[in-house]
């Protein structure tokens, strides 16, 4: 790309920008089909779809295929809380999101097999929660458990986090891994997201008192929406003496 044409890109991006920001466009309004937008600018498809590429990578354009490019929703930044005594993985947000989650049976890949220290093709029960802001997917969790820790009978959505930590012995151990990586194509259209849009990917394990790993879980949480905080209290020799 030519210095003249990304600079094109970025000052079509700003002048949108602007007419966002300034209400010109409002939240939820489909802006005008590309083409028309790029007889407006004077440029080809192609740069006018760069520019709208830089609004999409900051979360303000949406583009719906077989729709348009829409002016999304003022986006709800969350956290997730990691460390020793964060909640299950599933729940570990500190903002109230939707969840639906859907639970299958499947033959372990190989990279999931790994995790739990299984052997090749042993039955597992994956749970795929997604949180919603509003009509928005704003993440997902894919959650593993051993065939013999998962409920007999499928639950209702709302009840498969409560029966799989009925079932699953407390972990004495948990392991969580972050990394920033971009989106699998899958992934990005699941949360509708640009391609181009890091995401925070999170993997978490647990493990019980025996060693046996009881769950595994792959968070990704979109980088213009997330961001992770582990919180570790560390007592002190004085302090332990002092009790």
């Amino acid at each position: 790309m030519t210095a003249s044409v990304s600079s094109r890109r970025h000052a079509i991006a700003a002048d949108l920008r602007h007419q966002i920001s300034s209400g010109h466009f409002k939240a939820g309004e489909c802006l005008p089909s590309e083409a028309q937008l790029a007889t407006c600018y004077a440029v080809s498809t192609a740069t006018l779809r760069s520019a709208l590429a830089l609004l999409q990578g900051e979360g303000l354009v949406e583009k719906i295929h077989g729709k348009g490019n829409f002016v999304r929703q003022p986006l709800r930044k969350i956290t997730y809380a990691g460390g020793a005594a964060a909640p299950a993985s599933w729940t570990g947000f500190f903002a109230p999101l939707r969840m639906t989650a859907r639970a299958t049976n499947i033959e372990a890949p190989s990279h999931v097999t790994a995790l739990l220290k299984l052997p090749p093709h042993s039955s597992l029960t994956e749970v795929l929660f997604t949180t919603h802001d509003g009509k928005t997917p704003h993440s997902l969790a894919h959650i593993y458990v051993p065939h013999d820790l998962a409920p007999t009978t499928p639950p209702l959505s709302e009840q498969i986090a409560v029966s799989l930590a009925d079932l699953r012995p407390p972990p004495s151990e948990v392991q969580e891994r972050v990394g920033a990586r971009l989106p699998t194509q899958q992934e990005a259209t699941a949360l509708r997201i640009s391609p181009s849009l890091a995401v925070l990917s999170l993997t978490r394990v647990a493990t019980d008192d025996t060693g046996r790993v009881v769950e595994a879980a792959l968070l990704i949480l979109p980088g213009d929406r997330a961001d992770a905080l582990f919180t570790t209290s560390l007592m002190t020799e004085e302090r332990g003496l002092n009790k």
